[in-house]
């Protein structure tokens, strides 16, 4: 078969990225496609037709397609191995680093060698009181797998493990989730710790459990990206790359934005990552105290509405009296309270979430004023009978009257005619 034309395309649009053109004896690669991505990184084989990318990134990865004259001849699909796993766990959390099988296993943090196992020699041995005993009592080996659990984790344990055999070393990430709690409408930084990107540095953000790219830097093709409009637009004109670290903010912040970022970084050689865990948090009422006036004592109850992830509580001056928490979604809250009628102590009712409080004080003049100034539903009607009583008598008493002297007129009248 003659050929004429060897075409390479990559991606679900199978976007032209090199092509030979034998009768014009014309090599091309587009690496300027894409956003960028090849810039600098395509090599085509004039005399083969091969391609080779350099300095592979997961931007690349992928499916490459050859078309020969016009007709698809092989399709390539291309995916990075990493050499480092990243593992991300909240605060407080335990994590498992499985291992191999290996009769010898050596677990290092860093260059510090904290467990190992001789299976041979029947050892299992821990070290958690190295590193100023960050580790003590959080260490679990376990005897069989040789896979490492660190309990209770915070910061202090963020960073690279080694499982070491006798024939290969396995590289792990620890990163501990940063919790970030924002009001709705506000803005939030999430920091790369990066003073300044080096000229080979590159940058990943992705959000959520599907991992949606973001945001990217690289600085070998002098890339800067953000994907606003990924995920139906949420992050459309929200979003704020910094060229020099790195960070990203996210502005005018919504409940839609809560979750998941992970960064990955390309710094000084090596890898590095971080995470977020963002919780949004929408503005709340004020709440309202009323009275029960169905209740023969002084009865409260502070309510509010519509509220979610809140815990409403009564306080009597700084001391908590009650509270009560939801996490549902829009749901109404209430807490009941009783206090004497002539209570000289200070009260108030506080709705509040990780980053807003609302707190309303408690008038006892004008909620738990006495029944001598006025009176419930129950009494008013009481009142309104004895009232209606007194004046049918009212009413009874002066017919009788009037009837009485009509009829004392009546018998002096007919006295007087006798006479």
């Amino acid at each position: 078969m003659f050929v004429d034309v060897i075409q390479w395309r990559f991606g679900n649009e199978i976007t032209l990225i090199a092509e030979i053109n034998v009768t014009a004896d014309r090599i091309t690669v587009y690496d300027d496609v894409l956003d960028g991505r090849f810039r600098d990184t395509l090599k085509l084989d004039n005399q083969t037709g091969f391609l080779t990318i350099t300095d592979i990134t997961d931007e690349q990865t992928g499916d490459y397609v050859l078309e020969v004259n016009g007709v698809e001849q092989k399709t390539f699909n291309v995916h990075i191995s990493e050499s480092v796993e990243s593992v991300f766990v909240l605060e407080g959390n335990s994590v498992t680093l499985n291992s191999n099988f290996a009769v010898v296993i050596r677990w290092r943090f860093g260059n510090t060698l904290i467990a190992e196992i001789n299976k041979q020699d029947d050892r299992f041995t821990v070290y958690d009181d190295v590193l100023d005993g960050r580790f003590r009592d959080r260490l679990k080996l376990d005897n069989q797998t040789g896979s490492l659990t660190i309990t209770n984790i915070t910061t202090e344990h963020d960073g690279v493990y080694k499982q070491e055999t006798n024939f290969w070393t396995t590289e792990f990430f620890l990163a501990v989730f940063i919790e970030i709690s924002v009001k709705e409408g506000d803005s939030v930084t999430l920091n790369s710790d990066i003073t300044e990107m080096k000229r080979y540095g590159w940058i990943r953000w992705r959000f959520g459990n599907k991992k949606t790219l973001i945001a990217v830097i690289n600085k070998r093709v002098d890339r800067f990206t953000v994907n606003n409009d990924v995920l139906d637009g949420r992050f459309r004109d929200r979003l704020n790359l910094d060229n020099q670290t790195g960070s990203l903010t996210i502005t005018n912040i919504t409940t839609e934005h809560a979750g998941v970022y992970k960064i990955k970084m390309m710094v000084s050689d090596s890898f590095s990552f971080k995470g977020f865990r963002v919780s949004v948090y929408a503005h709340l009422p004020v709440p309202v105290i009323s009275r029960d006036y169905l209740s023969s004592s002084c009865s409260l109850v502070c309510s509010a509405v519509n509220v979610s992830h809140v815990t409403l509580s009564w306080y009597k001056g700084n001391r908590l009296l009650s509270s009560i928490s939801a996490s549902n979604l829009n749901i109404s809250l209430s807490l009941p309270l009783e206090v004497e009628y002539q209570d000289k102590n200070t009260y108030s009712c506080v709705i509040n979430n990780p980053v807003i409080n609302q707190t309303q004080h408690l008038n006892i003049t004008q909620l738990c004023h006495t029944c001598s100034d006025c009176c419930g539903p129950t009494e008013a009607v009481i009142r309104l009978v004895l009232s209606a009583l007194v004046g049918v008598a009212t009413v009874i008493l002066l017919v009788y009257d009037i009837r009485s002297r009509r009829a004392e007129q009546h018998q002096a009248h007919i006295h007087t005619s006798e006479t």
